[in-house]
């Protein structure tokens, strides 16, 4: 795109660069043309992570870590199954003994890393993997003693969430987690047609689900999120829209809709759906509309939460740049405003089961070994993300007070957002417009940095 980088030299009088209507079509045309490049949750992506050149003393990283509150996060990597799309640090085990020793180590982990994360509060508590409603009762509650006696986490002050399968809920487990006031508990649905679910090796009933439905709303915990995946092999729009409906009837605060992905090292592969017609965006829009009537916001492409979905604690204020996340768990990552680090990551059962034996069997936790050093330009680049990738926006005087440099100076590509329709740059804040927030992902993918792009291309899972 030599043309658009050639225009990146000249500025209108409001800062934003001139492109052609030639430039401007070429670009518009890259992003629609593949609208689901890579889910970019975090950045830089874990694929860019490698193996440091020394050892890095965790003390010195959160000691001069700048957020005024942390995330706790704890990463239970076990499920009953791996699901057709699922690349996630994930491995498929059922055996209590085995979650056992894992959340031993886990403990053991918390314990030399609070020496050094317990100056600062926590704001956000989450437990995730995997799937952690898999853990018998007593390691679950377990979790929730860790937190508390070992890391500090005050309950009173910290929202909490918790993932869980229809599966695997029990009345036990519930109250574990609502004598925790969790405020936050998500189930992954992904699809209420049974054959659909079969389609993405997710063997499961939908009488299950209903009945997981059911003790869930007995507890009434102030937020339920539910997810759910649009064009998975087989479906349609009318098939889709089903079991967002069927969803809706249980008045979920919360609802995340994800596409679905297909990558060469899951399960479901891109070429497994060379033959059906990419119904996605379709869905996706279609979905929108419904949530829209049904008073559901909007908060990022896959976010759709009532207006008045919250909690009744007074939560401590977090940054939505997700600096200050500490990741306890194998195939958890913790984030520093200049490092990110976490366990190697796989795949592969064999990858998986490799890595899991050496963090259990680990006696010290106190280095990092594995992840990334940002730059000060991938610093810029993840804080503009997390902010624009959202409804919030990017407020421009933060990003130059921050960094002590103009956003327009520094990344007047981004003018291409607004140019192109896709975002609004109204009273000083960069957001993305309905439609911009609908191609989030290669949005997303647009903005990395080469350095970065080559570092995931390089990237061979196990």
């Amino acid at each position: 795109m030599t043309s658009i980088r050639q225009s990146l030299h000249h500025t209108n009088q409001d800062g934003h660069p001139p492109f052609s209507a030639g430039e401007l079509q070429q670009w518009t045309e890259q992003i629609t043309a593949h609208p689901y490049r890579n889910y970019l949750y975090s950045y830089p992506h874990k694929t860019a992570y490698r193996e440091f050149a020394s050892p890095l003393p965790l003390e010195e990283l959160w000691r001069d870590e700048p957020a005024e509150s942390l995330f706790l996060y704890m990463h239970i990597p076990f499920c009953g199954a791996r699901c057709g799309f699922c690349n996630l640090f994930t491995l498929p085990d059922k055996r209590a003994n085995v979650h056992a020793e894992y959340v031993d180590a886990l403990e053991r982990q918390a314990r030399q890393w609070a020496a050094f994360t317990r100056h600062k509060p926590y704001a956000r508590f989450a437990i995730g993997g995997g799937t952690p409603s898999l853990l018998a009762p007593a390691q679950l509650n377990r979790l929730f003693s860790i937190a508390t006696d070992i890391m500090g986490v005050d309950l009173g002050t910290t929202s909490i969430s918790v993932e869980t399968s229809p599966e695997t809920l029990t009345e036990e487990k519930l109250t574990i987690l609502k004598d925790h006031t969790v405020d936050r508990v998500s189930m992954g649905i992904q699809s209420f047609v049974a054959a659909e679910s079969a389609a993405i090796y997710r063997p499961q009933d939908p009488e299950v689900v209903y009945r997981a439905l059911e003790l869930l709303g007995q507890f009434d915990f102030p937020i339920l999120n539910l997810d759910l995946i649009y064009g998975l092999p087989g479906q349609t729009v009318d098939s889709w829209l089903y079991s967002l409906n069927q969803a809706l009837l249980h008045e979920p605060e919360e609802i995340f809709l994800y596409p679905l992905y297909t990558r060469e090292h899951t399960i479901v592969k891109p070429g497994d759906l060379v033959n059906q017609l990419d119904i996605r965006h379709e869905c996706y829009e279609a979905a929108r509309a419904v949530l829209a009537e049904r008073g559901y916001r909007q908060y990022s492409m896959r976010r759709f939460a009532k207006e008045d979905a919250g909690t009744g604690k007074d939560i401590l204020d977090y940054s939505c740049q997700e600096e200050g996340m500490v990741g306890l768990g194998c195939g958890a990552r913790s984030y520093t405003r200049n490092v990110h680090y976490a366990s190697r990551y796989g795949v592969s059962r064999k990858a998986t089961e490799s890595i899991i034996a050496d963090y259990v069997a680990a006696e010290h936790y106190n280095t990092a070994d594995y992840g990334i050093v940002l730059s000060l330009d991938e610093q810029k680049r993840r804080f503009i993300l997390k902010a624009i990738l959202h409804s919030e926006g990017l407020t421009i005087a933060d990003y130059n007070q921050r960094f002590g440099t103009k956003l327009w100076e520094d990344h007047p590509e981004l003018g291409l957002l607004v140019q192109s329709g896709f975002a609004t740059d109204d009273e000083g804040i960069l957001r993305l417009t309905p439609d911009g927030l609908g191609y989030s992902d290669s949005i997303g993918d647009w903005f990395i940095s080469g350095e970065i792009r080559e570092q995931m291309q390089e990237f061979i899972l196990p």
